[in-house]
């Protein structure tokens, strides 16, 4: 990891850079792998899931008997779990619903917006070391909430062609419409592009390594929206006096536990706490079972010491983190401070693992600095806003000079007859 002490400001934007990759490359790989879904379709898709998952499956979806049997599969534990954490996302999705509301601009002109779902949607979940069920609901609550009428959801399978319990469970729960054992940029290529089974979506939601982010970003080209720019998983830290460096270093490793990839920034004012979770971090990560992504990513990250909370502030706006704990007295008097982030743990028990399962928030967030101008998925992110506006006569008669004027002005005189029109003949 990299230590600094009290860094001068000019340093700071060299501190807030993330990990480079080698885009060039990738983007190679992400456009053949396109080219041949395209051409290809579904015998591309086979032939990516048996040289990049090791299975050799003749289905491509899910049928309803693997889902119902994959129900039977998981503990009843875990089954509560999922269920009270779905209560809860939905809880606070649902409060995202906008109510309609009518203005009235000029005398006889009312506008108004109103949402509607996107049709299709497709939800990319990750398998391998970390099946991510928790995403599925994430995504697919938000999604059902806002009315898409079809939820698809693409995911890698094991070995022996079978996709995690868990995710096929929580799929069912939350109204996914279709499964489809696809990962990886394939995956990301057929719900963009389409092929003899996986229909194609108007927009692509869920997270996924270097590849799956790039597929993302490619798939922009087919007249795909995507849910945001995404990378690698990250966290900010900062803490004073009266953190616990115990608590400071299971969030810190709970992030770098994701990949190799991950970033984690811990900031602190006081050098104890700096020195004591430096410590806690060496004791906790002898225990946990993916340590050497733990290690890996903590090449990459940062432990620094500043002068203030007001300072280590300044520091993250400028980082804009996916995830910003404050660890910090009086957390409330800084909350108007935060600019960028994707969302805020407040105090020394917002665990950030809280919002990736159960608080409620939503936990599929801006990375790599997009945090400064992009926020989290909610409710809006399956939703397009369409305006309104009715004019009566003398809504038109109290608007149409101003019209006319500006038309006029920008030398658009057919748009100024649309209005002179009606005045000159209105009943």
């Amino acid at each position: 990891m990299f230590i600094h002490r009290y860094p001068k400001k000019e340093t700071w934007k060299e501190l807030v850079k993330r990990p480079a990759r080698k885009k060039e490359e990738i983007s190679e790989i992400i456009s053949e792998v396109f080219r041949k879904v395209e051409e290809e379709g579904d015998k591309a898709l086979l032939e990516f899931t048996k040289k990049y998952d090791s299975a050799d499956i003749e289905e491509i979806e899910i049928s309803q008997v693997e889902i119902e049997q994959a129900e039977s599969l998981v503990s009843p534990a875990l089954k509560k779990a999922i269920q009270e954490a779905s209560e809860n996302i939905t809880k606070f999705h649902a409060l995202q619903q906008p109510e309609t509301k009518k203005i009235e601009t000029t005398k006889g002109v009312i506008c108004w917006r109103e949402n509607r779902a996107v049709d299709k949607v497709g939800i990319y979940i990750p398998g391998g070391t970390a099946p991510l069920f928790s995403t599925v609901l994430m995504l697919a609550i938000p999604a059902r909430l806002a009315g898409c009428k079809e939820i698809i959801l693409c995911t890698p399978p094991d070995k022996n062609g079978n996709i995690n319990p868990a995710i096929l469970y929580s799929a069912m729960i939350c109204g996914v419409t279709r499964i489809f054992k696809a990962g990886g940029a394939q995956a990301i290529a057929a719900m963009a592009i389409g092929t003899e089974s996986i229909p194609n979506v108007y927009k692509i939601f869920g997270p996924g390594n270097q590849f799956v982010v790039a597929a993302k970003e490619y798939a922009q080209n087919y007249g795909v929206a995507i849910d945001m720019p995404a990378g690698p998983s990250e966290v900010l830290v900062i803490a004073d006096q009266q953190a616990v460096p115990a608590f400071c270093a299971a969030d810190l490793l709970s992030q770098a536990e994701h990949g190799s990839d991950s970033q984690v920034v811990f900031i602190s004012t006081d050098f104890r706490i700096f020195t004591e979770t430096i410590k806690e971090i060496d004791n906790q990560i002898k225990k946990l079972p993916r340590n050497q992504f733990a290690e890996e990513s903590l090449n990459n990250s940062y432990f620094i010491l500043l002068n203030t909370v007001e300072e280590a502030i300044e520091f993250s706006n400028l980082y804009g983190p996916e995830h910003l704990i404050l660890a910090i007295e009086n957390f409330e008097e800084s909350i108007s401070s935060i600019q960028n982030a994707g969302s805020v743990f407040l105090g020394n028990y917002s665990c950030e693992s809280a919002g990736d399962y159960a608080s409620g928030t939503n936990h599929t967030l801006p990375t790599n600095g997009f945090a400064r101008n992009y926020s989290g998925v909610s409710l809006d992110s399956f939703v397009k806003k369409i305006t309104f506006q009715e004019l009566s006569a003398k809504g038109l008669q109290n608007l149409g000079k101003t019209i006319e004027i500006m038309a006029e002005a920008e030398g658009l005189f057919a748009h100024r007859n649309a209005v002179s029109i009606r005045l000159k003949n209105k009943k």
